[in-house]
């Protein structure tokens, strides 16, 4: 009676925290087995308190935790359509600590969609494989924040979301380039202020980018779109730096510059160059879209800056530590026609001291995604790789993901789109 009681109080969008009184109620009448509701840590004696969340489709067969809302409805449907009670955590807390993720994932818990800002490490994965939890995705393509080590060696398989970032994130990047040559923030900041007199012939001159030079370090698939951008958009010349050569690209790049032969322009030049040693001092503009890891953290420091030219522009649209922002901090000071436009920062959500009032750098708060196709793309891509490992299903293995995103969710294929260490687990 008491189970079907409380059933009928559980509506599918019922946030947990209002079923508090029932539950209470249940318990002062002997009821403790709530099974369906456990979401308590492991240590009740230590653990912090749970934080509150809202649950869609109760009656699910797998209970996934979801620790922050989402963008778009289709992530949603799938989650549903394969059988999960979804659990969308609405703490006000804009980071979780682990303290609280593990007191959400509790002792049943199958799938974890989880945050960049968290950081998922052995503890993590230890209360989710004891919580027998079978996979967990990063709502992101990148997964520094992830130590995949340690979920491999529990044997839970780690999910993100390539291949719906790529132009959203290059057009950012473009847009920080633009932004930073040509001083809009400053001139944004001096017209609210209401300082504008009248027009003058030195106010706020910035930098042309029309056929300079544009070098990318990492020529992936958002380094060449940012590169297509601003070849084709300013005729730019290109230096690239990317341990692999990447032939069909450069084949591009022939092909673009032949175009513009014919309609008797002059062809862009390109070059692979064999350091970013070598790249740095021929730039006008210099993106950076490599990877984090050891060597690449801290890539431009002191050093490496002093390479470049006194009016460059350094854009960040990768992660913050492939920077050594003290050293930025002292380089932006110390050369006030340098800029640089940053999408990341090496403590992030945190800038160095003194990086705020350095009127060359244009700073914005990691929104490299935030479109609304890709933020709700990348939950979509998410949420199909818990579903599919929820529910035991292969990997998807193809570069194309738009099924997922495209197809009606009765037609989605019964695949995880993207398991970082599927080749580990022996999961391929």
């Amino acid at each position: 009676f008491f189970f079907h009681f409380l059933r009928a109080m559980s509506a599918a969008a019922m946030p947990v925290t209002l079923l508090s009184s029932h539950v209470s109620l249940l318990r002062r009448l002997g009821v403790s087995s709530l099974g369906f509701l456990s979401r308590s840590s492991s240590s009740s004696s230590s653990s912090a308190a749970v934080p509150p969340v809202e649950v869609h489709n109760p009656a699910g067969k797998h209970r996934v935790l979801v620790t922050k809302n989402l963008p778009g409805e289709r992530w949603m449907q799938l989650l549903v359509a394969a059988d999960c009670r979804v659990e969308v955590c609405t703490s006000p807390d804009v980071i979780l600590s682990n303290e609280q993720i593990v007191s959400l994932i509790g002792h049943k818990c199958d799938g974890v969609l989880g945050q960049l800002t968290e950081n998922w490490n052995h503890e993590l994965f230890e209360a989710l494989k004891q919580a027998g939890g079978k996979g967990m995705s990063n709502y992101a393509v990148g997964y520094n924040n992830v130590h995949v080590p340690s979920a491999t060696e529990r044997g839970i398989p780690v999910g993100n979301t390539p291949g719906v970032l790529t132009e959203t994130t290059a057009e950012l990047a473009a847009a920080l380039t633009l932004a930073a040559a040509r001083r809009v923030v400053e001139a944004d900041v001096f017209m609210r202020a209401g300082k504008y007199e009248g027009w003058l012939p030195t106010l706020f001159v910035g930098h042309l980018l029309q056929r300079k030079t544009v070098g990318i370090v990492g020529a992936g698939r958002i380094g060449q779109a940012y590169a297509k951008m601003l070849v084709e958009g300013h005729k730019m010349d290109l230096v690239y730096y990317d341990p692999f050569p990447q032939p069909a690209f450069e084949k591009y790049l022939d092909g673009y510059g032949k175009f513009l032969e014919s309609q008797g322009d002059e062809p862009i030049k390109w070059r692979r160059a064999e350091s970013v040693e070598e790249l740095l001092p021929q730039c006008d503009v210099v993106s950076l879209h490599c990877l984090l890891d050891d060597n690449t953290r801290h890539l431009m420091n002191e050093a490496r800056l002093n390479m470049m030219k006194d009016t460059a522009v350094l854009v960040n649209a990768a992660r913050g530590p492939v920077i050594d922002e003290v050293a930025l901090v002292k380089h932006l000071k110390d050369n006030p026609t340098f800029m640089c436009g940053l999408d990341v920062f090496e403590d992030e959500p945190l800038m160095k001291p003194g990086l705020a009032d350095c009127p060359n750098a244009v700073i914005v708060p990691h929104i490299a995604s935030a479109s609304l196709y890709t933020r709700g793309g990348m939950a979509t891509l998410a949420a199909q790789n818990v579903a599919a490992l929820v529910n035991g299903y292969p990997v998807w293995n193809k570069q194309d993901i738009t099924p997922f995103l495209d197809m009606p969710i009765a037609e989605v294929p019964k695949a995880a789109p993207s398991i970082v260490n599927a080749k580990e687990l022996g999961i391929e």
